[in-house]
């Protein structure tokens, strides 16, 4: 047993406090399977448990890190041995679980799978919980029966880490996508993703109307509150939205209407706990459909002793796109 680098939280009376320091192994939590950790990534989650934004984190000292890409150094579990390249997203790591900001970490095996063919590590995690999180709201949306061919689709807080890849995904597929953006100066770069148009978010922050003028069929929403009743409210009839985050807020101070009057769907899309067979089809789905060229264009990278400063800027809305923590 030895020790390892890792970011850690702790709280006392005077509030909470994030470290990069020593972390003994022995403290590591229980589980059957070690990974040594060669990349990582920072979502909004992660910004929310590094600045105390949210209530993110559920014990503490916590390494906080709710994805991550490595290598097994050892494992009892019957899946996996020495030297598999494996992921882990959700499961309560970074929240229950000590996560990913560290060079190792122990785990439940149930909880990993192998790297996807045709992904590295860095790819997987330039994709990590965000895109995995748009896949599962276009895999919901097909299953749904939306097709590109009957209307367009909207993407909201599109120049984050989801809409990024929502708007790629969404455009490959050959739908017509509305990106909804607070920051309008980003317009090239989601051009380039695949956005043919691109929607101010102050259009969709006012109180919503019960109805509004039917504007899209399908959409991927981060941002919840009045952006969602008014994306609901313009959604037009038989369509559906695919809601995955709370960027601006977790009400929802909208009308029935769209829902009775439309046949409107709101599809609540889970990534922390989602069942092991939609896990495997949805990175399945990603290394085959992703556009890489559009992923690498969209990914910067940070080490370890920039994942603090990383954290603050993603909560303020100064990310663009996605970034992977190199630990390796």
């Amino acid at each position: 047993m030895g020790t390892f680098k890792a970011i850690v939280i702790d709280k006392d009376k005077s509030g909470q406090h994030v470290e990069r320091r020593d972390f003994d192994e022995a403290d590591l939590m229980e589980g059957d399977v070690t990974v040594q950790v060669t990349h990582s990534t920072v979502n909004y989650k992660d910004g929310l448990a590094l600045t105390g934004k949210a209530p993110v984190v559920r014990r503490f000292p916590m390494i906080p890190g709710v994805d991550l890409a490595g290598i097994v150094e050892t494992s009892s579990h019957p899946d996996f041995k020495t030297g598999d390249p494996v992921i882990l997203n959700g499961w309560g790591l970074g929240e229950t679980h000590l996560g990913a900001y560290a060079e190792k970490v122990r785990v439940r095996g149930e909880w990993l799978i192998h790297l996807p063919k045709g992904l590295t590590a860095f790819q997987a995690m330039a994709i990590g919980t965000a895109g995995y999180t748009a896949m599962l709201c276009m895999m919901a949306l097909e299953r749904h029966g939306l097709r590109c061919t009957r209307g367009p689709a909207i993407v909201t807080g599109a120049a984050g880490g989801v809409g990024s890849v929502a708007i790629t995904l969404l455009a490959r597929a050959g739908w017509h996508v509305i990106a909804s953006t607070g920051r309008t100066h980003e317009a090239d770069y989601l051009k380039n993703l695949g956005a043919a148009e691109i929607l101010d978010r102050s259009e969709l922050m006012g109180p919503a109307k019960p109805l509004a003028k039917e504007r899209w069929l399908a959409g991927i929403d981060i941002v919840g509150t009045h952006t969602l009743a008014n994306v609901l409210s313009m959604t037009r009839y038989g369509g559906a939205i695919a809601a995955c985050g709370l960027a601006g807020g977790m009400d929802l101070p909208g009308s029935v209407a769209p829902f009775i009057l439309r046949g409107v769907s709101l599809l609540g899309i889970d990534s922390v706990m989602a069942p092991r067979a939609l896990r495997l089809e949805a990175w399945s789905r990603l290394a085959r459909d992703l556009d890489l060229e559009k992923l690498d264009s969209m990914t910067t990278s940070i080490t370890l002793d920039q994942v603090m400063e990383a954290g603050r800027e993603i909560v303020e809305g100064r990310i663009r796109g996605r970034v992977v923590v190199e630990l390796g």
